[in-house]
C-alpha cells in the first residue's frame, strides 16, 4: 500500500472512530452556535446548493471578511479552506530560482506547495527559550535577498502559540519591502490572541493575510477560508484558483452567520479553550513534562516531554487506544519534532479532562509499546 493510501486510511479510520476525542489538529469541536447551524439548514432546505456560489465568494462575505480583519480599502477572494488560499499564493509567485523563507517550526503545507513550484525552502529555526521560541527581524534580515519570493509568517505561530507585537509586524514587512518578497501573514489563530496586528494594518503594499473559518468557527470539514489583501493581489490569486465555480455555498452561508455572532461566539470558546489549557498543562507538569509557550496564543499548547523516558509517537499510540488523538511533534519540524506533543483545546471540557486524568497512563502505556504505526 503506498504512503498516501496508508495516510488516507489512518484519517479514515479515526474520523469513524466513535466518540473519537479530537484533540490533535486545532479543530474546534465545542457545539455550534445555533445561528450557524440555522444558516446551514435554511440553505440546504431552500436548495442553494444545486447552484454555483459567485468566483470570488458571496459579496456579503467578501466584505464581513475584510471588516473583521478592521482592514477598510481591502478585499477578499473566499477559498476552499486556509489551505488554499495559501497555495495560490504559491502558485502565482513561487518558482525554481526564488526562495520561500520561514520558520521552523512552521505550517508545513505551504512550504510543500512552493517546493512543488520549485521554489528553495529556507527554514529559520526559532525552537528554544533563548530566542523566545520567536523569529526576530535580525534574523529575518539576514536570511532574505532579492531571491526571496515569498516570507511566510504564522502568526500565532502553529505549533508554539507565540504571537508577534506590532513592532515586529512592521519590521517583517519592512524587511519584505526591502528585497522585494512579498509578506504572506497566515493570521488562523489571531482570534486566540491577547493581541494581533494584521501586517495590512501596517503595510498593505505587497503583502496578504490569510484567514480561516477551521479553528475559531469550528467549520474545518465545510472547508472555507480566504485571502484578504489589496484589489491588485486579490486579481493576482484569483487568476490561478482552480476553483473557478465558487466555493461551497453552504459553507459561506455558515461563515456569515459566524461573523455576525462572533463577539458572542468567541466569549464562550475562550472560556473553555483557557479552561482546558489550565488542565491539561497541571497534568503535562504533573508527570514531569513543561508547557514552554503559556498561555499559548493559539488554540492549542505544546508540551516539552523532557527527560520522561518516551517518546512523542509513543504517547500518541497509547492515547489513540483510548479513543483520544493526539499530535506529536514530527508532524510539524523534523530538527525539533521528538521533543514535543502537541494538543489542541477548543474541544468540550469533558475531552480535556479525559485527556488529563489519563495523560500519565498513556505515558506509562507508552514505555513498553514497541509496534508504534506510521502516524500522520
Amino acid at each position: 500500500m503506498s504512503v498516501l493510501s496508508v495516510r488516507n486510511k489512518y484519517f479514515d479510520d479515526l474520523f469513524n472512530t466513535p466518540d473519537l476525542v479530537w484533540m490533535g489538529q486545532n479543530t474546534n469541536h465545542i457545539p455550534a452556535h445555533p445561528a450557524v447551524t440555522g444558516a446551514m439548514i435554511a440553505s440546504i432546505s431552500a436548495g442553494e446548493f444545486n447552484a454555483y456560489a459567485p468566483p470570488l465568494g458571496f459579496e456579503e462575505l467578501r466584505a464581513a471578511m475584510v471588516a473583521d480583519l478592521g482592514v477598510p480599502g481591502m478585499q477578499a477572494l473566499v477559498t476552499e479552506g486556509g489551505v488554499n488560499a495559501l497555495s495560490l499564493i504559491c502558485k502565482a509567485r513561487a518558482k525554481p530560482g526564488t526562495t520561500f523563507v520561514t520558520t521552523d517550526p512552521t505550517w508545513k503545507w505551504p512550504c510543500q506547495f512552493a517546493a512543488q513550484s520549485g521554489a528553495e525552502i529556507v527554514q529559520l529555526p526559532i525552537y528554544g527559550p533563548e530566542i523566545g521560541y520567536r523569529l526576530s527581524p535580525e534574523t529575518l534580515e539576514a536570511a532574505v535577498d532579492d531571491r526571496c519570493a515569498i516570507i511566510y509568517l504564522v502568526d500565532p505561530n502553529n505549533p508554539l502559540g507565540i504571537c508577534y507585537t506590532r513592532d515586529e509586524i512592521v519590521a517583517f514587512a519592512k524587511i519584505a519591502q526591502k528585497v522585494g518578497a512579498l509578506l504572506v501573514h497566515d493570521c488562523t489563530y489571531r482570534d486566540f490572541a491577547e493581541g494581533h496586528t494584521p501586517v495590512l494594518a501596517v503595510q498593505p503594499e505587497n503583502t496578504v493575510c490569510s484567514v480561516s473559518f477551521s479553528k475559531w468557527l469550528g467549520l474545518a470539514g465545510l472547508r472555507v477560508g480566504g485571502l484578504i489583501a489589496r484589489p491588485e493581489l486579490i486579481e493576482e490569486f484569483a487568476a490561478v484558483n482552480n476553483a473557478v465555480l465558487g466555493g461551497s455555498v453552504v459553507a459561506q452561508r455558515a461563515a456569515i452567520a459566524g461573523l455576525k455572532v462572533k463577539a458572542e461566539w468567541m466569549a464562550e470558546v475562550l472560556r473553555i479553550d483557557h479552561a482546558n489549557k489550565a488542565r491539561v498543562k497541571a497534568a503535562a507538569e504533573a508527570v514531569g513534562m513543561t508547557v514552554p509557550v503559556y498561555p499559548s496564543n493559539g488554540n492549542f499548547l505544546v508540551i516539552e516531554l523532557g527527560d520522561i523516558g518516551v517518546t512523542p509517537e509513543a504517547i500518541v499510540e497509547a492515547a489513540r487506544r483510548d479513543g483520544v488523538m493526539i499530535r506529536q511533534g514530527a508532524y510539524h519540524t523534523a530538527a525539533f519534532g521528538s521533543r514535543f506533543i502537541k494538543v489542541s483545546t477548543t474541544v468540550p471540557e469533558d475531552w480535556a479532562r479525559k485527556l488529563a486524568d489519563n495523560l500519565a497512563r498513556y505515558v506509562e502505556e507508552a514505555k513498553s509499546l514497541t509496534d508504534v504505526p506510521a502516524l500522520f
